[in-house]
């Protein structure tokens, strides 16, 4: 059964709580934002006014390069320059309830009760490209919430590589030795969007060559973006080895897009994608509306019958919604 839907009042109470840093009133939040809550048009309109504060970053790769092992990593790192953290995992959705399969506390125990890091594993729930369509949402209430940096885990399948980095302000490829990665991420058409890129399990043998190979491809991919460069890090994520360093290019790079228009055409072209969606979404519920309507059947039958063609009766379809 849903739960209740909360009441004006409540639902003014929750921000202002949130906004505070209460961890309850930020998970309630992105709970109605999940479950598509009636009142999330009050939850948004609440939040835009404390928005776009938060430092959104993106990590993304190949499923065994160690995202989860770097995002801890990182939060540590971070959490050590004094920032407050905010960690949206978006996972593969359980066949059976719709939920994240992999549970936060587990992914990041020791980052748990740290009362200045907002952790939130969050069901994809088939979307694809592997990015929860409530992502935008869910990054509103963390940067209301006073998250100085924001990073989003994918699922690391699809083109989740490629969806992330419209998410982003700077976003983050993962690879590791002997996975072929560089090929990998030039096929996928990665390269082009990837601001700083990180070879993790740095100890093996082959990162080095990996280096290299991912320096030429590099070099090759068409970037229209400005002149910024994108570097290469080594990282043993689970001894924190390269970390600091991959937060300073982060902080780099911010800096960068700070200096001129490039953080804000990011983040209009990110909000002009999630404007867009949020009206798909709209005329797809009143599609499916109508699907059952006498004048889809009509319409239908006209076109079987060759008394009308597709696009026609399409064209009549949206001129009725």
């Amino acid at each position: 059964m849903p739960a209740p839907r909360p009441s004006s009042d409540q639902v003014d109470d929750l921000v202002a709580r949130a906004r505070e840093g209460q961890a309850r009133a930020v998970a309630r939040l992105i709970s109605l934002v999940e479950d598509e809550s009636p009142a999330l048009r009050q939850v948004s309109s609440a939040l835009a006014p404390h928005t776009g504060r938060a430092h959104v970053v993106g990590l993304t790769g190949s499923p065994g390069v160690g995202k989860s092992t770097s995002t801890a990593a990182l939060v540590t790192a971070l959490r050590e320059a004094g920032k407050t953290v905010g960690v949206l995992a978006v996972d593969p959705s359980s066949p059976f309830s719709g939920g994240a399969l992999l549970g936060d506390r587990v992914r990041m125990g020791e980052h748990a009760t740290d009362e200045r890091v907002y952790i939130r594993s969050m069901a994809s729930r088939g979307h694809l490209g592997g990015l929860s369509w409530a992502t935008p949402q869910a990054l509103r209430v963390l940067d209301a919430a006073g998250c100085d940096v924001i990073l989003v885990e994918t699922v690391g399948v699809g083109q989740s590589e490629v969806e992330v980095a419209g998410l982003a302000d700077t976003t983050l490829v993962l690879l590791a030795p002997g996975m072929g990665d560089g090929i990998q991420a030039a096929k996928a058409g990665i390269l082009e969007v990837g601001d700083v890129f990180v070879i993790n399990k740095a100890d093996r043998d082959g990162a080095q060559s990996t280096r290299r190979e991912l320096r030429s491809v590099i070099a090759m991919a068409d970037r229209v973006e400005d002149a910024w460069k994108p570097p290469i890090v080594l990282t043993v994520a689970t001894r924190g080895e390269g970390v600091a360093e991959v937060v300073e290019e982060i902080e780099n790079h911010r800096v960068h897009l700070v200096s001129g228009e490039g953080l804000r055409t990011r983040r209009l072209a990110r909000t002009r994608r999630e404007i867009e969606a949020i009206a798909l979404a709209s005329v797809q519920q009143r599609f499916a509306h109508v699907s059952g309507d006498a004048r889809l059947g009509d319409l239908a039958a006209q076109v079987l019958a060759g008394e009308s063609d597709p696009f026609a009766a399409a064209d009549t379809l949206v001129a009725s919604l």
